[in-house]
């Protein structure tokens, strides 16, 4: 009786499931607060793995456990359903993102940025990073790419990027609209939300890998993504829909 009662009360710690994501590093935050929603929903769990697109993309390609990448593109998933390391059919994309250029200090940063003479500039890495090749499209369109190579620092992943600003190793700095959004970090300053006419549609997209096909929680996740809760929890760090 006691065995029974036991399976009655406590279902969801014998069957909870885990999914390994490999998430973008501009989206790590809305994630994990996403990855709260889905345990407190479903009782499984998400188990993170974060870093820029580029090499979570060679990551994936090489074997690495991943059930689901969340890139930062349309790009890397696209290709990874090519190669036959993503599930066809299981793509989409869940967000669109916004490219912001921010200072810590209250000034007119897209003066400061055509002014620039001195201190750094902050982009993520162009090859490897979204963000960073939106911000290389805009500094072109503007007719400061070649202008600011002096000046640019360029970080690993997007993360790296705004903690170069935030320590005051960059005076300005091309980052995720969804950083400044995030309540934790409580960043001030100033910034410039870049019209979207300056670069190509940020695209994040889904996709399921061959490790998580036999992974129902997997399947599970994505639908989760898909739903009103995990857009109500994306639009709050400033993250658009493609319908929209």
């Amino acid at each position: 009786m006691w065995v029974a009662m036991w399976f009655l009360v406590m279902p969801q710690a014998i069957w909870a499931g885990e999914v390994h994501v490999a998430v973008a590093s501009n989206f790590l935050s809305p994630l994990k607060k996403i990855a709260r929603s889905y345990k407190q929903d479903t009782g499984n769990r998400l188990i993170l793995i974060s870093g820029s697109t580029g090499k979570l993309y060679a990551q994936a390609r090489n074997g690495a456990p991943f059930d689901v990448l969340l890139a930062a593109d349309d790009k890397r998933p696209e290709l990874l359903e090519k190669e036959g390391v993503g599930i066809k059919l299981t793509r989409f994309t869940y967000a669109v993102g916004t490219l912001v250029l921010w200072s810590p200090d209250p000034v007119d940063v897209r003066e400061s940025l055509i002014k620039m003479k001195n201190g750094k500039l902050a982009i993520a890495n162009p090859k490897t990073a979204p963000y960073g090749k939106a911000a290389q499209q805009v500094l072109e369109r503007m007719g400061l790419w070649k202008k600011m190579r002096p000046f640019l620092v360029q970080g690993e992943n997007i993360a790296q990027t705004l903690q170069f600003v935030a320590t005051g190793n960059a005076k300005l700095g091309f980052v995720a609209k969804s950083q400044l959004e995030d309540p934790k970090l409580k960043l001030k300053g100033s910034q410039w939300q870049v019209p979207f006419d300056q670069y190509e549609p940020i695209l994040q997209q889904a996709v399921l890998l061959k490790p998580g096909l036999s992974n129902s929680f997997a399947h599970q996740f994505l639908e989760f993504m898909r739903g009103s809760t995990a857009k109500k929890i994306m639009r709050s760090y400033g993250y658009r829909f493609i319908e929209e």
